[in-house]
């Protein structure tokens, strides 16, 4: 079956020891103040003798004061996570403009990350553990920050069943810290596995618009199906904007989080994990303060 890169990549699981790659938005503009409470998350992965160690990012919406949106794949298998809202981490000459990055301890503000206890599960009603979309049922994590975050605004939560009102190319808003373009580099040259370290750019917040792409598919119940496709003045979503916010265009309501593209040139169409789901919605409130 068609491999299906799951927005691990999208969120860059690529380890901190093989990275020289960035990410952001495709085909989109520098966000400024328009989404401050988007960040870039920072995932640990705990090591036996060594003890945490900084491991991939995503991008996630802070929803209360010490809450942040983000993907399942995100946070499962994490030990710590930390966050920054700033807009720019790194100078175009790739100088990082935050003194801790990844590891913390001066700007980020740590936090603990919680998966959705059904993501994965074994009995979805897609089957299995494999495939489309088995593998990545329930997208949704959650980071509980250490403190409060009070001056940046909140993504809202949508209501119950809110998508499915949702008209064909109803415009929706990406803003993440994902991959902005593919370096032109030989693949003889490129470190293993190819093709994903082509993707590089800057880890700053972007912004691009995108559209609904609506209907009844296999996995319409879960997921939202978005355009991803430049030529068509959509906006995309790639590595590096797993768990960042799709959000009901000009508005700050968060529909879904990133999860999966189906090809590595993260191009087409993205799926997107529904948030609007009542069980969903349950799970996230009960973080809520």
């Amino acid at each position: 079956m068609k491999k299906f890169i799951i927005a691990s990549i999208l969120a860059v699981v690529l380890i901190f020891s093989l990275v020289g790659v960035a990410s952001a938005i495709t085909n989109g503009q520098p966000d400024g103040d328009n989404h401050p409470y988007v960040g870039l998350l920072v995932f640990d992965v705990y090591v036996e003798d060594v003890g945490n160690v900084p491991a991939w990012r995503c991008s996630g919406a802070l929803i209360a004061p010490n809450v942040v949106l983000t993907a399942g794949h995100c946070t499962d298998g994490a030990a710590a996570a930390r966050i920054w809202f700033d807009e720019k981490l790194q100078a175009e000459d790739g100088t990082y403009l935050v003194p801790d990055y990844p590891a913390g301890g001066v700007v980020a503000i740590e936090g603990t990350p919680y998966t959705n206890p059904d993501y994965q599960s074994s009995d979805n009603p897609y089957g299995g553990g494999n495939g489309l979309p088995a593998f990545s049922y329930r997208d949704v994590g959650i980071v509980v920050l250490d403190e409060e975050v009070t001056d940046l605004g909140y993504a809202q939560l949508p209501y119950a069943g809110q998508v499915d009102e949702l008209k064909n190319k109803t415009a929706i808003d990406f803003v993440g810290y994902g991959v902005q373009y593919q370096a032109q580099v030989p693949g003889s040259e490129l470190p293993q596995p190819p093709p994903y370290y082509r993707w590089t750019g800057l880890k700053n917040r972007m912004y691009a618009p995108s559209a609904l792409v609506s209907g009844k598919f296999v996995h319409s119940a879960e997921y939202m199906k978005l355009a991803l496709n430049p030529g068509g003045g959509s906006g995309g979503t790639c590595f590096g904007d797993s768990g960042g916010p799709d959000l009901l265009g000009g508005t700050n309501t968060v529909l879904a989080v990133n999860s999966y593209v189906t090809n590595v040139n993260c191009s087409g169409v993205g799926y997107s994990s529904r948030v609007d789901i009542l069980e969903v919605l349950e799970w996230i409130n009960g973080f809520m303060p």
